[in-house]
C-alpha cells in the first residue's frame, strides 16, 4: 500500500511537470511559426493527450476485443467536457474564440450524432463506416490547415528558446504526461482494490478519469499560463480525434460493437457538448458557475450509471 501511494504521488508529479513542458514547448513552436494557439490546441495537444484512449481502443481492436472501444471513447468524451473543462473553469476562467463556439463545438456535436447513427444501424461500426469516419477526419484536418494558413500570426522578434529545446520540451512533456497517466491509474487501481472497492466502480471512476488525466493537467496548465485557446482546443480537439480517428481506425481493423446501452451514453455525450455551447456562446468564456454546473451534471450521470 505504501509503495502504491508513493507511485500515485510520483504519477501526479509526472503529470504536472509533463503538462508544463508540453504546453510551453507546443506554444513556443506555435509562436515561432506564427501558428494560431487554437490550431495547436486542436491538433498537436489534442492528439497527444488522446494517446491513452487511442492506445487502449486500437490495441483492443487488434486483439479482437473491440467491444470496449465505444464505451472508452464515449465515456472519455463525456468526462473530458463535464469533468476536465468543469475543473478547469472552476480554477480559472477559460476564454473561448468565436470559431470554437460556431464551428468546432458544433462540429463535435455533429460527429457525435454521426457516431450514434452509424452505431445504431446494425449495432456495430463496420469497415465502410470506419472509412466514412476517416473521410470526415481528413475534412477536419483540411479545415485546420486552412485556419492555420488564413490566421497565421506574425512572428515577434524577441529572444526565443532554440527550436531543439522547444521540440525536446514538447516530446518529453508528452511522454511524461502519458507515462504519468499509466503510473497514476495503476497505483490508484491497486489502492482501490486493497480497500475493497469493486471492479465496476474502479472502471467507471479511476480508469475512466485516469485515461483523461493528460487532458486535465494539460488544460489546467494551459489556462493558468494564459493559453486558453490551447486549453479548450485540447478538449474539443480530443473529442473529435477520439470519434473520427480512434473509432474510425479501430473499425478499419475489425467491426466495432455498439451495444444498445451505448446509445444513451452517446446522447449524453451530445448533451455535454450542447451544455458546453450554451455555457460559452454568450460571454465567449467558460466561467466558474458554468464549471460548477458541469461538475454537478457529471455527478448526476455517475449516479445514473450506478
Amino acid at each position: 500500500m505504501i509503495l502504491q501511494m508513493v507511485l500515485l504521488a510520483l504519477g501526479f508529479l509526472m503529470l504536472v511537470k509533463g503538462a508544463d513542458w508540453f504546453v510551453d514547448g507546443a506554444s513556443g513552436i506555435a509562436e515561432r511559426f506564427g501558428i494560431p494557439q487554437l490550431v495547436v490546441g486542436l491538433t498537436i495537444v489534442a492528439m497527444g493527450t488522446s494517446m491513452p484512449e487511442a492506445a487502449v481502443s486500437i490495441n483492443s481492436a487488434l486483439k479482437g476485443n473491440a467491444g470496449i472501444t465505444i464505451g472508452n471513447i464515449v465515456g472519455s468524451n463525456i468526462l473530458n467536457i463535464l469533468i476536465i473543462l468543469g475543473i478547469t473553469a472552476v480554477i480559472t476562467t477559460v476564454a473561448v474564440q468565436k470559431s470554437t463556439i460556431w464551428i468546432e463545438i458544433p462540429y463535435m456535436m455533429v460527429i457525435t450524432v454521426l457516431l450514434l447513427v452509424l452505431g445504431k444501424s446494425g449495432n456495430q461500426i463496420t469497415f465502410s463506416e470506419g472509412v466514412i469516419l476517416w473521410v470526415v477526419f481528413l475534412l477536419y484536418l483540411g479545415y485546420l490547415f486552412y485556419c492555420a494558413k488564413k490566421n497565421k500570426e506574425e512572428v515577434v522578434a524577441e529572444e526565443a528558446k532554440p527550436m531543439w529545446k522547444l521540440l525536446l520540451a514538447t516530446v518529453l512533456g508528452l511522454l511524461l504526461v502519458v507515462w504519468g497517466s499509466d503510473v497514476t491509474v495503476d497505483a490508484a487501481t491497486a489502492i482501490a482494490r486493497a480497500l475493497g472497492i469493486s471492479e465496476r466502480v474502479i472502471g467507471l471512476t479511476v480508469v475512466a478519469l485516469g485515461t483523461s488525466l493528460p487532458e486535465l493537467f494539460t488544460s489546467v496548465s494551459a489556462a493558468r499560463k494564459g493559453k486558453a485557446d490551447i486549453a479548450i482546443g485540447n478538449i474539443v480537439g480530443s473529442n473529435i480525434f477520439n470519434i473520427l480517428f480512434v473509432v474510425g481506425t479501430a473499425a478499419l481493423i475489425v467491426p466495432v460493437e455498439f451495444l444498445p446501452g451505448f446509445g444513451i451514453d452517446t446522447v449524453i455525450a451530445l448533451g455535454a457538448g450542447l451544455l458546453l455551447w450554451i455555457c460559452t456562446w454568450r460571454k465567449r468564456a467558460l466561467t466558474r458557475p458554468a464549471g460548477i454546473v458541469m461538475l454537478i451534471s457529471y455527478l448526476a450521470y455517475f449516479i445514473y450509471l450506478m
